[in-house]
């Protein structure tokens, strides 16, 4: 169990918290057009997310993340890009474990988005 204001790395792995996960087609026709009550993390690193990068997505990289929790809204879902889906799924997990409720996932990331 993880001791308040501190994120158990173990269970990062290991628990299965509940994560909505939406492809990047319903990204653009369901979450996109509605941005209310939703915060849009991107946790690539700086160049990746300078060369491409969707309008509205805050960069965060997942190597940072846990250090800047304090920026993210736990009252909003966080939808939560990277460029395959494996980073997204760790920072996903990562924010699950730090007490956010409405956590999603894109899958296929990047290499998904048209």
């Amino acid at each position: 169990m993880a001791k308040r204001g501190k994120v158990d790395m173990n269970c990062l792995f290991f628990c299965k918290p509940k994560i909505t996960k939406i492809s990047t087609s319903e990204l653009k026709e369901a979450y996109l057009p509605n941005k209310k009550g939703k915060y849009f993390l991107d946790v690539r690193t700086k160049p990746e997310f300078s060369s491409r990068s969707i309008p509205g997505f805050i960069n965060i990289p997942l190597q940072t993340l846990h250090n800047h929790l304090n920026k993210i809204p736990k009252e909003k879902e966080v939808v939560v890009i990277c460029q395959s889906g494996m980073r997204s799924s760790v920072a996903c997990k990562l924010l699950k474990k730090a007490g956010y409720e409405k956590v999603t996932n894109v899958r296929g990331g990047m290499n998904r988005w048209i």
